[in-house]
């Protein structure tokens, strides 16, 4: 008997292009034609009922009009559909359809559209290419960028899932103007996220602008696309696999996504991690790492995007403290925190180390005192 040696080194170029901009559909075709998936002729345009009529259809119009064989399949909108039935739903449609691996997947809507359907990329077929038009604020700001994808399960969200980058990234900023307001805030908390951890002056331009952005006024979103795509780009191309500063990003989410899950998705994602940053930010300034005055900056600019920093009066929170310990982040049983330090940085534990444990008294102490 021996030992047979494998040599399966390789390198891998994921990079693509983020284009941001107004009714990108023609672009989309034009690259299509100009090769951005090489020579395949096959799409699968999967998106949900809300961005079905919008966005979706009039895309698979224009790619029939161009000559490309198009299906669109369309599931439920909400996270309650981000699932690993409806990912066997739209495989199986899939399938049935004729789709095999000379085919692209194309993502047209928010957050859990991309999550999805990139998912369902990187597994049909053992991986197709697939392109992301994003439609909402917060698939802008967090979901269509950075190659996370995944579902959720009843016992925790996210978990089940893996790295898949696109080909490209659309975020069509004419979209926004026909959010309804909810939507707008909830993208708005993951952008005020982003400036929490990496940038004071884009904290401070949300401060000072924050009515033009929730009116969508050109200049104001222009800029918050482009500065949330630069502080995730500069995270993930450091650490694309999440293996210590990607962690980062998820600041504010041990609480939120366990409130989020807790509340039976009664709340937007970005409500919930509104309530997830207040936490946070209070945890930061009892341990010292952020003044008093700093934690109350950051829950204001979350009322004044019009988000509740409150839990809300339905929520159980010992059911919710016990939720926690489904987060990503927990290492050996233990809760870990991601944590602020100021306004526009984040702490380091150690080397390369930005979460630390954190005891599930003082993490119940923070969640009974939110009001």
């Amino acid at each position: 008997m021996g030992i047979l040696n494998l040599e399966l080194k390789k390198v891998v170029d994921d990079s693509y292009e983020i284009e941001i901009g107004y009714q990108l559909t023609d672009e989309l075709v034009s690259d299509l034609e100009k090769g951005l998936v090489g020579s395949i002729r096959k799409f699968a345009v999967i998106t949900d009922t809300n961005v079905r009529d919008l966005y979706a259809k009039p895309i698979c119009e224009k790619l029939i009009q161009a000559g490309y064989g198009v299906e669109l399949f369309v599931f439920a909108a909400g996270e309650k559909s981000k699932t690993r039935e409806t990912k066997a739903m739209i495989e199986d449609a899939m399938l049935e359809k004729g789709f095999r691996r000379d085919c692209c997947v194309i993502a047209v809507g928010g957050g859990v559209v991309t999550d999805l359907a990139g998912f369902v990329a990187g597994t049909y077929g053992r991986g197709v290419p697939f392109i992301n038009y994003a439609t909402t604020l917060l698939a802008a700001a967090d979901a269509s960028v950075g190659g996370k994808t995944a579902v959720d399960t009843p016992l925790a969200t996210n978990l089940i899932g893996l790295f898949n980058q696109p080909k490209k990234v659309y975020l069509d900023i004419a979209c926004w103007e026909t959010l309804p307001k909810r939507e707008i805030s909830s993208g708005l908390a993951e952008t005020i996220k982003h400036a929490c951890l990496a940038s004071y002056d884009m904290f401070e331009f949300l401060e000072e602008n924050m009515e033009d952005i929730l009116r969508c006024q050109k200049f104001a979103c222009e800029y918050i696309a482009e500065n949330n795509c630069k502080i995730k780009y500069d995270v993930v191309m450091k650490d694309e696999r999440e293996s210590g500063l990607r962690e980062i990003l998820n600041l504010g989410h041990t609480v939120g996504r366990a409130i989020e899950t807790v509340s039976d998705y009664r709340l937007l994602h970005g409500e919930a991690l509104a309530i997830g940053m207040a936490a946070q930010v209070q945890l930061s300034a009892r341990l010292g790492y952020m003044s008093e005055e700093q934690a109350e900056r950051v829950i204001a600019l979350y009322e004044k995007a019009g988000l509740s920093t409150a839990v809300p009066e339905y929520i159980d929170r010992e059911a919710l403290v016990k939720k926690l310990y489904t987060d990503k982040k927990v290492r050996d049983g233990k809760l870990r925190f991601v944590l602020q330090r100021g306004i526009g940085n984040v702490v380091e534990f150690s080397d390369g180390v930005y979460a630390t444990p954190i005891e599930e008294s003082l993490a119940r102490e923070i969640i009974m005192e939110l009001k």
